[in-house]
């Protein structure tokens, strides 16, 4: 018997499994909105002053949600969970990193430019959660063909 082993609830989190797919799609879909909320968010500080640049409370929230949930998956599911974890993780540091953009874009006075390397992760990551949540729909062809 490991000490770990009682970290997190195996047998609860399995009989739930079939739900997480569609929870990290939703989450993910949800980031994406929140990533445009965002950006208005900015835009409209930036005209205010570099200094009322904060980062948008909701979008962190559903980042961390993501991240938990893909992670939680992870223990499940180790192959698909380990691909969507690193992607979700990957849309997160680049969140961290276009935050930065903005702050300097709003000090220098430039214009706010859209988050396209955070843009870009979320969509490698929601067209895998759309995969893994989604796969139900091919799968007749799929199987056929392969």
């Amino acid at each position: 018997m490991t000490p770990l082993q009682f970290a997190v609830p195996i047998g609860a989190l399995e009989s739930i499994s079939g739900a997480f797919p569609y929870v990290i799609l939703a989450l993910i879909v949800a980031n994406l909105l929140t990533r445009h909320l965002a950006y208005k968010s900015y835009k409209r500080a930036a005209g205010e002053g570099a200094d009322t640049l904060d980062r948008y409370t909701p979008h962190m929230a559903i980042s961390a949600l993501a991240i938990a949930a893909s992670l939680l998956y992870l223990v499940i599911e180790p192959h698909s969970g380990m691909v969507i974890s690193a992607l979700v993780v990957g849309t997160f540091v680049a969140d961290m990193f276009e935050f930065e953009a903005r702050q300097v874009e709003a000090r220098n006075n430039l214009e706010i430019e859209r988050p396209k390397g955070a843009i870009t992760a979320s969509v490698f990551a929601l067209l895998y959660a759309a995969y893994i949540a989604l796969f139900w729909v091919i799968k007749g062809p799929w199987e056929a063909i392969i």
